[in-house]
This record gives C-alpha cells, sequence and structure tokens, in this order.
C-alpha cells in the first residue's frame, strides 16, 4: 500500500541477466556523494569496488578531497573522464540534479542505492538513453555475480556447519 510520502513503485528494474550485462559493460564508475566516513555505506562500497573489481573508480563530493588514498572530484563534469554507471549516494531531493549531471556528462547507466526509488527521475533518465537501476547496491550485485557474496558481506574464507561457541 502506498500512502502519500511513499508513491507506489510503478517501474519495474532490470533483470538479474540485464544487471549483470550492465556491470559487465561498465568500465567506470562514479560514486556520487562518497564518503571518507568509515561507517557510511559509499565508503563501504568504495572499498570493495577498489579491492574486488576492474573498474576504474571515482568519487564525487562537493567538500571531500581524499577518499581511500584517491582524489575526490566536486562534481561529475570535473572527472578526468565521462564515467560509464553514476552510482548515487545522495537524498531523495538530491536525485533530479544528479540525474541532469549524468545526463550532461554522457554517463549511460544511473544507478540508485539500497532505498532510493525515484519514478520521475528514471522516466527522464531512460528518456535519455540511459539505463536505470533503483534500490540496488552494486556491491552486493557485483558480489552477487562474482561469487563474493556472504552474510557478513564479504568472504571469510571459514566454512562450517558447526554452531559457534562464544567464550
Amino acid at each position: 500500500m502506498s500512502t502519500a510520502s511513499t508513491p507506489a513503485r510503478t517501474r519495474i528494474g532490470p533483470s538479474a541477466p540485464e544487471r549483470l550485462a550492465i556491470l559487465r559493460k561498465t568500465q567506470s564508475i562514479a560514486i556520487v556523494g562518497a564518503s571518507d566516513k568509515p561507517s557510511r555505506a559509499s565508503y563501504f562500497v568504495a572499498t570493495y569496488l577498489l579491492s574486488s573489481s576492474r573498474y576504474r573508480v571515482y568519487f564525487v563530493n562537493p567538500v571531500a578531497t581524499e577518499i581511500l588514498g584517491q582524489p575526490v572530484y566536486r562534481t561529475l563534469a570535473d572527472l578526468p573522464e565521462d564515467p560509464d554507471l553514476v552510482d548515487v549516494f545522495r537524498r531523495h531531493d538530491d536525485l533530479p540534479t544528479v540525474l541532469d549531471e549524468a545526463i550532461a556528462v554522457g554517463a549511460k547507466t544511473l544507478w540508485l542505492q539500497l532505498g532510493s526509488w525515484h519514478e520521475d527521475v528514471a522516466a527522464k533518465a531512460e528518456a535519455a538513453g540511459m539505463e536505470v537501476v533503483m534500490d540496488r547496491c552494486v556491491k552486493i550485485e557485483h558480489a552477487r555475480f562474482h561469487g563474493g557474496l556472504h552474510l557478513a558481506g564479504f568472504d571469510t574464507g571459514v566454512i562450517s556447519s558447526k554452531r559457534q561457541v562464544v567464550a
């Protein structure tokens, strides 16, 4: 059921094979709203992408200067290349502006992270020829397709059916 604050979701996103195809053809990812705080989801995603993927990863944040030893850019237009995929960690009300920037730089995919859904932005992005993924995590999807998805979100290297004893 939808309420005034939670509009109905009418769009159907890309299927699993379509998401895999997006990730396979992607060469560069810009994380908009990247944070230098380890407690933030964008930091965890950035750490994963830098260590476990082949992507060229760029960080976009108007106030940070460095994240994980990498430079941070104020806007998508400031990046050294046009990103294939724009992964967005921004508030709902900021999404139309992020989309406008993504269109302006020729991004091919707009990816809205878990919990982020915007029907109007998706429609405008698709009208501009972009692929759109909403309410999914790039890290989780990449790991799902590449064997790195585990309960804790990373590969512990330990498989056991024995109950853990806490001392």
